[in-house]
């Protein structure tokens, strides 16, 4: 357990995830979707939870994602969530929603809680109908717990193309009680969230009322998980969700209490921790590039920015060759719809000064090109037009990315 920098009431804690807050357990499994990795995984409360959720705005949203909006709508609870991987369960019609609702009521059933209480989740190629069999199988022997293992089986289950588990845990004191929140994610391709095929699931023993949880969720979604692209494509099947099971016994959690912003601190560190990893595990990605504005006219101004440059796939390439062609920074941030003057804007990559007042500065395309082969890639960019600020996450683009994609479902 570490104190953070700047924080000093809020803890990360190493080898936390979603099992970690109180009352919290996981489980995940090898149901037959794919070949030999685990496919099917449970979240599980041993209380019902305050939840919300966000959800894609692409127009295709798949089936789960209409089936955990009703749940959560009935009031505002959830005590389960059930996920798999290498089928998303999108663009497949009426089976395909009744499939969704099946696997609700499977996964309710062997917990013994009303359907309602239970939220789905799909990941993988769209398209395909789910193998309900092998769902319904799974979702019987698969037996949850609270140990590291049940936590990694859960993260790993929940994999596609994914080449590391995300998680992430973190922890402060509220009236006196130790409240904690965990994290899992996945995602690596399809990933310009706008609430990837992103998924991620935040657990949480703080009390707090579902609409200031939702409130909470989705201001933080916005400056986290909604400021991070890898390819610039929107998934069917992009969702982020949180259960609050009050289980730390803190006062409850609104605007007004004394401790709200430390609250609000723990989940925009969790989403935050969970965003960067599923922007480094971009596909095919070799680096993370994290592009910071300041000096914008509003702090939405500054993310458009961040993220149209840490999107543009001549930016992402000019990385992952270690070129530092500062003009395709500066054409991304041209195309961006801000206010902006164009005699003003500083450029930075790392510590080395490559434009300032949008003249050139004298320096060495060694130390560039040296400071480009680093693992993470930090932009900096002042458009010295206000005091607004953003920030944004994502990845290199290198030839793996198209390999990986032209043999997606083969």
């Amino acid at each position: 357990m570490q104190t953070l920098s700047g924080t000093d009431e809020i803890k990360e804690i190493e080898n936390g995830g979603i099992t970690t807050p109180l009352g919290f357990f996981a489980a995940g499994t090898h149901a037959g979707l794919r070949y030999s990795k685990k496919d099917l995984g449970i979240i599980y409360s041993d209380v019902s939870a305050n939840s919300a959720a966000v959800y894609t705005v692409n127009h295709f949203q798949a089936p789960p994602l209409q089936v955990t909006q009703q749940s959560i709508e009935v009031e505002g609870k959830l005590q389960a969530i059930v996920v798999n991987s290498a089928c998303a369960n999108a663009c497949t019609g009426e089976r395909g929603y009744q499939d969704a609702l099946k696997m609700r009521s499977l996964t309710a059933e062997k917990f013994n809680l009303k359907d309602h209480l239970v939220a789905v989740a799909s990941t993988g190629v769209i398209g395909e109908f789910l193998p309900m069999e092998k769902i319904q199988s799974g979702i019987e022997q698969i037996s949850v717990g609270q140990t590291i293992k049940h936590t990694e089986d859960f993260q790993t289950a929940i994999l596609t193309t994914d080449t590391v588990m995300k998680s992430c845990c973190f922890s402060a004191e509220i009236n006196g009680k130790k409240v904690t929140i965990g994290g899992a994610a996945k995602g690596s391709g399809m990933i310009h969230p706008n609430m990837a095929t992103m998924l991620a699931f935040l657990t949480t023993d703080a009390a707090i009322p579902q609409p200031y949880l939702y409130s909470a969720l989705k201001e933080v979604t916005d400056v986290t998980f909604n400021q991070i692209t890898v390819d610039g494509d929107t998934s069917t099947n992009d969702m982020v969700i949180v259960m609050a099971n009050g289980k730390a016994g803190n006062d409850l959690l609104t605007p007004e209490h004394p401790e709200w912003k430390v609250f609000k601190q723990l989940l925009k560190l969790c989403c935050e921790g969970l965003a960067k990893q599923v922007a480094k595990d971009g596909e095919g990605a070799t680096k993370l590039i994290d592009v910071i504005v300041e000096g914008a006219a509003t702090n939405e101004e500054a993310r458009i920015v961040a993220k149209q440059v840490v999107g543009s796939n001549l930016v992402k390439t000019a990385v992952f060759g270690a070129d530092a062609n500062w003009g395709r920074i500066i054409g991304a941030i041209g195309q961006c719809p801000v206010s902006l003057n164009p005699q003003m804007v500083d450029i930075a990559i790392g510590s080395i000064q490559i434009l300032k007042n949008s003249e050139p500065q004298l320096f060495s395309n060694e130390k560039a090109t040296e400071y480009l082969k680093n693992d993470v890639i930090n932009i900096f960019i002042n458009l010295n037009n206000g005091v607004g600020k953003g920030q944004a996450w994502g990845c290199d683009l290198s030839y793996d990315y198209v390999k990986i994609n032209a043999n997606y479902r083969t």
